[in-house]
């Protein structure tokens, strides 16, 4: 949030998975989990920090659609599916992002010109960090921003000759979770990065920079340590 306010970014990118949804998942259906009510919290917390990390300095905000957020249509649907399409059901209505000023989008946005934001479950899952989004980016035809892989990567794929080539690139932007709550892993081991990313652009010369969190939750860019 320092980092934000202090670079007052142009634009803040959220790849999804903004809130967990734990009780809403099919893995905790019949167990304690399913009860534990902790929903309007878990959605003001989420909120407050999405607005401390764009709209509350007045930087537009952008955030994809997701598989932990589409939890909310599925229970709906498993449960009470004569209330789907009710307006205060959908993602935006229920997190009331209009307000905050932000934009939630359901399908690929396109943030710069052959540059396109997305969740990442709409490919095929690679270990490699930044190998899911340059599949994505294959797929596509066009650079992929994503999240869903944890994982902090670049990758490029370039094609041309003599000189006369282009270059997509897949970027993964790791992850900012407690990994010590994901109960669900095995001996608590995952390869997963913690980290978020910054695109920088000048005219038509875009960059991508992937910046690393250590585990104490500092990191340093543009030369400043951030603890």
């Amino acid at each position: 949030m320092k980092l934000v306010k202090r670079e007052k970014f142009d634009r803040v990118l959220v790849v999804g998975d903004e809130l967990d949804m734990q009780a809403q998942s099919k893995w905790a259906k019949g167990t304690h989990l399913e009860y534990e009510g902790q929903l309007d919290k878990d959605r003001t917390t989420c909120q407050n920090i999405l607005w401390e990390l764009g709209p509350a300095w007045g930087i537009p905000m952008d955030i994809t659609r997701s598989n932990h957020t589409d939890r909310l249509y599925h229970t709906l649907l498993r449960g009470a599916p004569s209330l789907v399409g009710l307006p205060c059901t959908s993602m935006k209505k229920f997190m009331d992002f209009a307000s905050m000023g932000i934009k939630f989008h359901k399908k690929p946005l396109e943030f710069l010109k052959n540059y396109y934001l997305v969740h990442g479950d709409e490919g095929s899952m690679n270990s490699n960090p930044g190998g899911t989004a340059l599949g994505l980016a294959r797929k596509f035809g066009a650079s992929v921003l994503c999240g869903h892989t944890h994982r902090l990567g670049l990758q490029a794929f370039s094609s041309g000759l003599k000189g006369q080539y282009e270059t997509i690139w897949g970027f993964e932007v790791g992850n900012l979770m407690d990994k010590r709550k994901a109960s669900y892993l095995k001996a608590g081991a995952a390869n997963w990065q913690m980290g978020f990313g910054i695109i920088e652009v000048h005219g038509k010369a875009v960059t991508n920079i992937p910046v690393p969190v250590n585990p104490d939750g500092s990191f340093t860019i543009y030369g400043k340590l951030y603890a």
